[in-house]
């Protein structure tokens, strides 16, 4: 299993991007995953149901299931958040795991970069991010600059960029509190 992250500021085109790139990338045969990062208390469960129910007694974790999908909701209870290693140790087998968020990771990342946002490049700072994506033909960057609107040429450098996780998660930090 490989991994590969996509980074930038909120607006550059991170998720718009990711919808782009599963697609081709299944194309191509690979099965593919995604982990994002939320900087906000979040919630997929709803009051009223059963599962939101049970977490709010104060069950650790919360498991729904049916014949079209499940989901594990695990409340960490003043636990620290995990870190991608650990986030990525939990996830099932597949080819590749994308990455939105989570840009101070140690992982080969994408840079999604928009000028017209006003925010500053994250590449020269990062040294895990390997090019960039950006809508302008040219960037003040000393990496890869690739057209945002090229998924095909974008997906071809994921894959050959990916690192494989098991290079990325140590084995210590397995099952345990990141």
């Amino acid at each position: 299993m490989k991994t590969f992250g996509l980074a930038g500021w909120s607006g550059s085109g991170k998720t718009t991007l990711l919808r782009q790139l599963i697609p081709e990338l299944r194309r191509r045969g690979l099965t593919v995953s995604t982990i994002k990062h939320a900087h906000h208390r979040f919630d997929l469960d709803q009051p009223g149901k059963d599962s939101h129910a049970h977490r709010e007694a104060g069950a650790s974790e919360v498991l729904i299931a049916s014949s079209a999908r499940w989901a594990l909701m695990h409340e960490l209870r003043g636990e620290d958040e995990p870190a991608l290693p650990e986030l990525l140790a939990r996830m099932s087998p597949v080819d590749l795991v994308l990455v939105e968020g989570f840009k101070r990771s140690a992982q080969p990342k994408l840079e999604v970069h928009r000028p017209a946002l006003g925010k500053p490049l994250l590449a020269p700072d990062d040294p895990w991010i390997v090019a960039v994506a950006s809508d302008v033909p040219e960037l003040p960057v000393a990496r890869p600059l690739l057209p945002l609107t090229d998924v095909v040429a974008i997906a071809g450098f994921v894959v050959d960029h990916a690192a494989p996780v098991a290079s990325l998660v140590p084995i210590a930090s397995v099952g345990s509190a990141a």
